[in-house]
């Protein structure tokens, strides 16, 4: 059966259900007024105390913990209590109950109530100890309190409590940090607490002495000596501190915040946070004045069922201090409200110096359960429960109650503007704008809701934490993660709000407006900038990634260069595809190159933006954050400096994101010579590394470019007008026509050569003559170093090769023999260079197997260096090989003196790589055999590293190091 809404199950009283208002009264006690004997017999005897006490769960929690440590335990008991505010005097009460166990003793068992809390705290019975109480409203540092009663005078919170505990033993022991208003250390506080007796330390109204004797320094001398004071009773085994920070009905200044601030973070560290609120006593008073109460009826129990298996599906990202164990006793408590809908009252308002405690708070609930069922009744909303999120703030008479207990009037322009009371409020807008599931919940409108109730609108320093956010608007029908989107569209520094304010983890709202509010004020002078700003940061989002070169926002054709490699080429954010210029534009920027034509249209890449709306405010947004950090607002605080960081960071990144969203289409040559638009889809900054990673595994994909070439494929695409194909040109051909794949890296050519010279698919050489090939290189290794991309090397079809390689490979005749000297004239004495080349009957050169040289002009080597005598004359050299020999004359003329040379011959120039094997073999090669006299500077230099993959440059690098004679230039 499904559960009920709360307006079916429960019925308001009738006043209220006609919009009557309700009133009560409160009540309270004294701590010191106990201690002292004088407070009124209810609070004063114990026995009627507890008589009239309700044990609720916080309190047996308390009380249990407190007494199983005063009795020794210290496994899962602490040694520090810190007590969270709440209403109707529950703090003081509850320092009163322990004051009472602690003083009775063992006769505490008697009383009404305490039974429970043995058997909770598992000891046998309570031991008595010495209790010392410090009231902070009462306690006067500058009179002292002793002296004309025959006691010593203390004029400091830890002589006090040393007195109380050991009298003048105990106050000895502190004697000179009571003169000199010091905080004692660890060792002396262990010395004057009785090691004999369990002791019981309560300290109530801390921040009303904080604030009255800050300016005297005794307030920085109470921190430290609470924090000493923890630390020590730490690490003892029946000493238990247990504190109420918050000021009574004193206004709060920043001091007095900061203090605070400061204390309960130290107790908390150090101690254990607890919740003292009134649980079901609060609860049913509450309902016995709101509604016809008779006891929880049978339809509340499926909603309380199905809230508590939510909260202990969740309890991992709920609150630390909300019992998670057992959330029906807490539900069913409450109900029909939700619980953090009474407790945030108790949690978060209690210490406003105008909330008036049992009274606000009913008058506050009764508008809200009034305004709340009228609203079910009438079909508005199915509520199961009343939750902080339904708190009616867009009722009038509802925010004028509201606005009283804060003490604050001014928070109208905060609600009306980001919560609800106009149709135009950004809560109320966001719901209507949202989704089908956030708006049936009217998810801002709680979350935002919630959010004022939780942080009190920003009065006391009070934040909403996502816990606490989670807890209170969680329920069996909300996807939890709904609550973090909401919060993420409402709050800065992405959300709309303009007095919601966060530091990330936690939210508030304040009267003063948040820097969402400063930047959208900011936003209307920044516009001269918008269009210059785009261009930079679409230039910042497509520099990443280094793959391929970039052209961006050409405005003629000729700024696009007309070269054999692939390039991106990013149109300016105005030139959006949707503009019928656009295409024109780009089309004829590909069939152009200057005043000529373009002849690598294959190698553009146009990148084109779609609708740039979005991308302008975006860049707008940012360049107001970056107006706001340059120029701040008059008496920024740190945390705002924070958060304009946090916001210009948030709004950079808005507006890359918006780069990868809005540049999603592509345009490419195609077949039928125009442009083909292809759409990227939507993408994020996740989908790729980088926007230029993201186009080419996208082109890649589809098959429009490739980073390798199958030597087979240029196989089947051989020109019909090329019997031998030049090299450039199929490099050439990659680029400039659209039935070619593109091709990523122009040297993946020479590994595709280099494969299919290695596997036959077609061979490699420079054409010297008809039908000859010098080099040549078929069917066997081919060292990427010799291929040259020119228009001087060749593919040579596999049949042509193959015919030429079978030609080449046959063994060859020498039919004759030809010497090559420098000069066949030679000075007596000298030396004289000669090489020998074999011939076959073609006129093929070929090698020579075997070589002898004679000559009778001197002693010539095998290696055909002639050393001629010093007779003048003339004489021959003769070659021979097998059967075949040649003389050629030699003069030798008589020596000069002095020696005379020829002058050495020097070339210089500027070498092509493309030319290298035509260098070799033209020049090289024919003066090889005379390389002693041959003298070679090499200066290699790589004018653009970045061009050429990582790892082909190492290799270079290391081949240089590995030949040793090499150096780097700086």
């Amino acid at each position: 059966m499904p559960p009920k809404p709360w307006y079916k199950v429960v019925t308001p009283r009738e006043d209220l259900r006609e919009g009557r208002p309700l009133d009560t009264a409160e009540f309270a006690v004294h701590l010191d007024h106990v201690r002292d004997g004088r407070a009124p017999p209810d609070y004063q005897d114990p026995r009627r105390f507890f008589d009239r006490t309700y044990m609720t769960e916080n309190l047996t929690f308390l009380a249990s913990q407190v007494i199983r440590r005063l009795s020794g335990q210290k496994v899962e008991t602490s040694a520090v209590f810190n007590l969270a505010t709440q209403f109707g005097g529950g703090k003081t009460h509850a320092l009163t109950l322990l004051y009472h166990l602690a003083t009775s003793g063992p006769d505490a068992i008697s009383y009404t109530g305490v039974f429970p809390v043995l058997n909770a705290a598992q000891i046998s019975q309570i031991p008595k100890a010495r209790v010392a109480v410090f009231v902070g409203t009462e306690f006067d540092s500058n009179t002292g309190r002793g002296g004309a009663d025959g006691t010593p005078v203390r004029k400091t919170p830890w002589g006090e409590i040393a007195w109380q505990l050991g009298g003048m033993e105990s106050f000895g022991k502190v004697l000179i940090q009571e003169k000199k208003l010091e905080a004692p250390g660890g060792d002396v506080i262990r010395s004057f607490i009785p090691n004999d007796t369990p002791c019981l330390i309560l300290i109530d109204e801390l921040m009303n002495y904080v604030t009255r004797y800050r300016k005297q320094g005794l307030s920085d001398q109470l921190y430290a000596f609470l924090q000493n004071l923890s630390e020590t009773i730490r690490g003892l085994d029946n000493v238990v501190l247990v504190v109420s920070i918050p000021a009574s009905e004193l206004e709060m200044t920043a001091e007095d915040q900061s203090d605070y601030d400061r204390l309960t973070k130290l107790l908390d560290r150090i101690g254990k946070p607890v919740l003292i609120s009134a649980g079901k006593e609060t609860h049913e008073i509450i309902r016995r004045r709101l509604f016809e109460w008779d006891g929880l009826p049978k339809e509340a129990n499926e909603t309380i069922k199905q809230y508590s298996q939510w909260i202990i599906e969740h309890r991992d990202i709920l609150p630390d201090w909300f019992q998670t164990e057992q959330p029906d006793k807490e539900f069913a408590a409450s109900y029909p409200f939700h619980p953090l809908t009474i407790s945030v009252f108790e949690r978060k308002w209690q210490a406003l110096p105008k909330f008036q405690q049992t009274r606000g708070v009913l008058r506050l609930l009764a508008h809200w359960v009034s305004r709340a069922y009228r609203d079910g009744y009438k079909g508005a909303h199915k509520d199961l429960l009343i939750d902080p999120g339904t708190a009616p703030l867009d009722d009038s008479n509802f925010r004028i109650a509201v606005f009283e207990q804060l003490g604050e009037r001014r928070l109208e322009a905060a609600v009306t503007t980001d919560i609800a009371g106009a149709t135009t409020s950004h809560a109320i807008r966001l719901d209507q704008e949202a989704g089908e599931e956030i708006k049936k919940a009217r998810l801002h409108l709680k979350v935002a809701t919630a959010i004022f109730l939780e942080s009190n609108g920003g009065q006391a320093k009070k934040e909403a934490t996502i816990p606490e956010l989670r807890l209170a608007l969680g329920a069996p029908d909300i996807d939890v993660m709904n609550i973090e989107t909401t919060l993420d569209a409402l709050a800065p520094p992405g959300g709309i709000c303009y007095y919601l304010h966060s530091n990330g983890e936690k939210y508030w709202f304040h009267i003063v407006p948040n820097l969402v509010k400063v930047v959208a004020d900011r936003k209307a002078a920044v516009a001269p900038q918008i269009e210059s700003e785009m261009k930079k940061i679409v230039e910042t989002v497509f520099s990443q990634g280094n793959r391929i070169d970039k052209v961006f926002y050409p405005q003629q054709s000729n700024q696009i260069s007309n070269t054999p490699s692939l390039k991106l080429v990013i149109l300016s954010p105005e030139q959006s595809v949707t503009d019928a210029k656009t295409i024109s534009t780009i089309t004829k920027m590909t069939e152009e190159h200057g005043t000529s034509g373009r002849t690598y249209k294959n190698a553009l890449i146009w990148v084109i933006p779609d609708d740039i709306h979005a991308l302008k405010e975006e860049v707008r947004t940012y360049l107001a954050w970056l107006d706001l950090k340059d120029k701040p607002e008059p008496g920024f605080d740190k945390d705002q400096r924070n958060q304009v960081e946090l916001g210009l960071k948030k709004s950079e990144r808005d507006a890359k994101e918006a780069v990868w969203r809005t540049y999603i289409h592509l345009g490419l040559w195609d077949k039928s010579n125009t442009i083909r638009i292809l759409d990227l889809g939507m993408n994020t900054s996740s989908s790729a590394n980088n926007i230029t990673e993201l186009i080419l595994h996208h082109l890649e994909l589809t098959g429009e470019i490739t980073d390798s070439i199958a030597p087979n494929f240029l196989k089947r695409n051989w020109p019909p007008a090329f019997v031998e194909w030049p090299t450039q040109h199929v490099r050439d051909t990659f680029y400039a026509s659209p039935i070619f794949p593109r091709l990523l890296y122009p040297e993946k050519i020479v590994d595709c050569i280099q494969r299919g010279v290695e596997d036959g698919t077609f061979g490699y050489g420079c054409v010297v003559g008809d039908e000859t090939y010098d080099p040549f290189y078929y069917f066997e290794c081919l060292p990427p170093s010799n291929i040259e991309i020119s228009q001087d090397m060749y593919l040579i079809p596999q049949d042509k090769a193959k015919t030429y390689k079978d030609l080449i490979s046959k063994p060859k005749q020498i039919s004759r023999i030809e010497i090559q000297s420098i000069n066949n004239s030679i000075y007596s004495g000298k030396t004289g260079y000669f090489k020998a080349t074999g011939y076959d009957e073609n006129g093929n050169e070929v090698s020579l197997p075997s070589i002898t040289w004679t000559t009778d002009a001197g002693l010539i080597s095998d290696q055909g260096v002639l050393s001629a005598h010093e007779t003048p004359g003339e004489y021959h050299v003769t070659c021979s090989s097998g059967d075949i020999s040649i003389s050629v004359p030699v003069f030798v003329k008589k020596k000069e003196n002095p020696d005379t040379k020829l002058n050495p011959e020097t070339w210089t120039g500027e070498l092509d790589p493309n030319e290298w094997m035509s260098f070799y073999t033209k020049i090289i090669d024919h003066v090889g055999v005379f390389s002693e006299r041959i003298k070679i500077d090499v200066t290699f230099s790589i004018t653009d590293p970045s061009t050429i993959d990582p790892e082909r440059l190492d290799k270079i690098y290391q081949a240089f190091r590995e030949m040793r004679r090499f150096r780097k230039l700086d």
